[in-house]
């Protein structure tokens, strides 16, 4: 039986690597031999997003580089998969010819089956189903992440309908894993050596409402503790209307829940929250923000928001920047706002000037580089948990790690000045400097 090298490209969230890891998984070995090395590879899979312009942009730019493999490499078929091809699927036959499969996002599990049908065929073909898929515990899946590390996608799909947004229509409406599967997967995994568990979906706080057998994050989380060999449980894309005081309580007195929330707020101006058709206004973002500080003092706070909505004023840019001078957030992300064919946002009038989103973009990311830098200083003299992660991209000469108050890939890292460890231990560090994003220190206590 002849035998392929596959290399899969994963963009966008770590939402869509899961679908890339589920595609892995269903690779059989006798057939298919994964490769990271792209020039080498027979078969190139290209697993995109399109969530807002850049991601788009990024994915073309993607698809149209890994194509020349064709002519300077060993490429026989290109693959592209996930939300580009989901949204675009009449157009990009015509736009992308270097293609020779598209898939949709419900289509991970089928890999097999349409590229060994691909392999027949002379023309390009495209399979774009109904967004309903949802893995569990028993699909094969090849973790991508270090070994002590793994996302767990626990819902698919999203309910919320923000006038801005368009994965509803990329992804389908809200599809809850049961409790049962999720601890499974995380039992399978603490098995492998992971430590770390990273719960997603496009809301965690929304888990369950589909479901009819009382499943809720609160009652996963409580179940999701009693894991042995999981050290780490982290919890991100938490809408803020759904933080309850549960919730709250769990994350403040569980030891294996990291003090850590990603709440994407979007904006502080109630004008612009209702027009984005969120179901929160400044009063609850403050006093939710209010009453996490007051219940888990040592909390680590992620969010991000939107510049540039249609109509967005200067005076309510302004208030946003200075929301965020205020301080309340150890991280954040900023997004210019993209106009996206098919939502509501889309219709509005008094659409802001590329310029003028990028210029704001930059202002906002600048104030919070002065929250987060006074935040890690203050951090100086600590002794906090820090989870190896291997030699630092400046010098191999120094290690590198993360806390638990940072997420893999979005968050900084610690740079360990001394002392020795395996990568994945976990070790204590006083951290003696820091810089606007990342903390240094030193080993006190190896494992």
């Amino acid at each position: 039986m002849e035998k392929f090298k596959v290399s899969l490209v994963s963009l966008g969230c770590p939402k869509n690597l899961v679908d890339a890891e589920v595609m892995l998984g269903h690779l059989p070995v006798d057939r298919y031999e994964i490769t990271t090395d792209e020039s080498q590879a027979d078969i190139i899979v290209v697993n995109t997003c399109s969530f807002i312009n850049d991601a788009k942009e990024e994915s073309v730019d993607t698809i149209l580089e890994v194509a020349d493999y064709k002519e300077t490499g060993n490429c026989k078929l290109l693959v592209v998969s996930g939300c580009l091809p989901q949204r675009y699927k009449d157009e990009l036959r015509k736009q992308l010819p270097e293609v020779d499969l598209f898939m949709g996002t419900a289509e991970a599990p089928r890999i097999v089956e349409l590229i060994e049908r691909q392999l027949q065929l002379d023309v390009a073909t495209s399979e774009i189903g109904t967004p309903d898929y949802l893995y569990d515990h028993d699909t094969p899946r090849v973790n991508s992440s270090p070994f002590y590390s793994s996302y767990i996608k626990i819902a698919d799909g999203c309910a919320n309908h923000c006038s801005y947004c368009v994965i509803p229509s990329l992804r389908g409406t809200l599809r809850s894993r049961s409790i049962e599967s999720v601890v499974q997967e995380a039992k399978n995994l603490a098995a492998k050596g992971v430590r770390e568990i990273n719960l997603i979906a496009q809301d965690i706080t929304a888990y369950g409402m589909d479901r009819t057998d009382g499943a809720c994050i609160e009652a996963l989380l409580k179940e999701l503790v009693k894991v042995e060999g999981i050290d780490w449980i982290r919890l991100l894309y938490a809408y803020p209307d759904g933080v309850s005081d549960e919730l709250i309580e769990l994350i403040a007195t569980e030891e294996k829940i990291c003090n850590y929330l990603d709440i994407p707020l979007q904006h502080i101006d109630d004008q612009i929250l209702a027009e984005m058709n969120r179901r929160v206004d400044e009063q609850k973002i403050r006093t939710l923000l209010k009453k996490l500080r007051e219940k888990i003092p040592d909390l680590t706070l992620r969010t991000s928001f939107i510049v540039g909505f249609p109509g967005e004023t200067r005076e309510q840019f302004d208030k946003l920047l200075k929301f965020v001078a205020e301080g309340h957030f150890e991280r954040l992300g900023v997004f210019r706002y993209s106009r996206e064919e098919g939502t509501a946002a889309a219709a509005l009038a008094n659409q802001i000037p590329a310029q003028t989103k990028k210029g704001r973009l930059n202002r906002l990311m600048k104030a919070q580089a002065r929250v987060s830098f006074e935040k890690n200083r203050a951090l100086i003299g600590r002794i906090e948990t820090v989870l190896v992660e291997g030699y630092s991209e400046e010098t191999e000469l120094l290690l590198k790690g993360r806390s638990a108050r940072q997420a893999p890939d979005v968050d900084g890292q610690y740079l360990i000045t001394a002392g020795q460890a395996d990568v994945g231990q976990l070790v204590q560090l006083k951290i003696t400097d820091s810089s606007e994003y990342d903390l240094i220190g030193e080993i006190v206590e190896e494992p």
